[in-house]
């Protein structure tokens, strides 16, 4: 049980395979969980550092966000901070992580899904600068795995709603996602 969302929309967390799930290495893999979009973003580097444009209203992963309810926040995490997991019923997030490296980790928790129950792992960041969609019902978090803090700029298509937010442990037993180093 979530246990933390009012209404208890996800009342049954499916046990899913212990690991990391598809190690997600190209912007159209086939296993990427449904409804989850990627994108790489340009980098434009010079003699006095580099420019990044993040998104555009009315275009892109984010051209079906309102104008008058899309939010754009940041927030910079240490090495070795696990933010995970958390999850909407309604708000779609769109994450667009800037410097340092994320090991971005989802579950499909919505039971009429093709994709319910899969695992997804993504490694974005700065070597890897991918911009993504999360849709409702998928929990999401992250793990900083650069030597650096990571910074994640991020734009969600609702105002901030603590009713629409779900929280889940990133150790959450059913779900198994091992964070641990991979060495690989």
């Amino acid at each position: 049980m979530i246990g933390l969302m009012d209404p208890p929309v996800y009342t049954e967390i499916p046990a899913c395979e212990p690991g990391l799930g598809s190690l997600i290495t190209s912007l159209q893999s086939p296993k990427l969980i449904d409804g989850v979009k990627l994108e790489a973003a340009s980098l434009w580097p010079d003699d006095r550092g580099w420019f990044q444009e993040l998104f555009r209203t009315g275009t892109g992963l984010i051209r079906s966000f309102p104008a008058d309810s899309t939010q754009v926040a940041a927030a910079v995490s240490y090495p070795g901070i696990i933010k995970a997991f958390h999850l909407h019923l309604h708000q779609t997030d769109f994450w667009a992580p800037v410097t340092g490296t994320f090991q971005v980790a989802l579950v499909d928790l919505r039971p009429d899904s093709p994709t319910y129950s899969a695992k997804n792992t993504i490694y974005v960041g700065e070597q890897r600068p991918w911009r993504m969609i999360i849709p409702p019902g998928v929990a999401h978090g992250y793990k900083i795995v650069s030597p650096s803090p990571g910074v994640l700029v991020y734009a969600t298509n609702r105002f901030y709603n603590p009713d629409d937010e779900g929280r889940l442990a990133h150790n959450h037993p059913r779900i198994a996602y091992d964070w641990a180093t991979q060495h690989k």
